[in-house]
């Protein structure tokens, strides 16, 4: 089947293609289709759905689509559905003229946050334990990822998942070539690597995205087993 991809990430194309080997995976860019739309949703469902719904309208096939970021507890989900603009402190929501910040900036803007708001002494680790955050301690972030199929405008399949582990203590600490984002400075206790430094094999089989993929995959093959 040919199923287009809402997003002109080339690592996100790759990482959706090795995981849905058995279908033809095309981007907008491929087929020179101008692709921008504006996401305006407060959750990465939202924006899943903004995508797919705009890329359906455009070609008429299947789409798959995905918003995905990450989350610090300590800093109350920030950057979350903005993680692509987060600018730092002054700017959770991206610079007001639109214009993004190299990706190095934003992580050392993430890890300098999380530091101040922990060294404040205002966050609550047990309050926030209960309501099962803080799951790998004061430093505890997660990636999210809502992934939608698309077959008609209000015909689609979802899945959401998420992908557990800590910020480092210093951005002089980041470490790992592949993956892309905030991948070098998202640290996985369970593996003693960094996103960054995972194998694709390794990334897709834990990964937020990679989950989701599956169980979009599942559901495209009849099963929600």
């Amino acid at each position: 089947m040919k199923i287009y991809l809402a997003s002109s990430n080339k690592n996100k194309k790759r990482e959706i293609s090795e995981i849905f080997p058995m279908h033809e995976i095309v981007t907008p860019a491929d087929e020179g289709i101008e692709f921008d739309p504006e996401e305006t949703g407060n959750t990465f469902l939202e924006n899943s759905l903004i995508k797919a719904r705009a890329l359906h309208l455009l070609t008429g096939h299947p789409v798959l689509a995905d918003d995905s970021g990450i989350c610090v507890d300590a800093l109350g989900g920030v950057p979350g559905v903005w993680s692509s603009r987060y600018a730092g402190p002054e700017f959770h929501r991206g610079r007001p003229d639109g214009s993004k910040i190299p990706q190095s900036e934003q992580n050392a803007f993430l890890i300098g946050e999380l530091n101040a708001a922990l060294a404040s002494g205002n966050v609550d680790i047990e309050a926030g334990k209960k309501q099962g955050l803080f799951k790998d301690g004061p430093r505890s972030a997660h990636y999210a990822c809502a992934m939608v199929l698309l077959t008609g405008v209000q015909e689609y399949a979802a899945a959401v998942q998420v992908m557990e582990g800590t910020l480092l203590e210093d951005v002089s600490q980041a470490r790992g070539n592949g993956g892309f984002g905030y991948d070098p400075i998202f640290f996985l206790p369970k593996y003693g690597k960094t996103a960054a430094e995972l194998t694709a094999e390794e990334k897709n089989a834990i990964s937020h995205r990679g989950k989701a993929a599956r169980m979009i995959m599942r559901l495209l093959n009849g099963s929600a087993n």
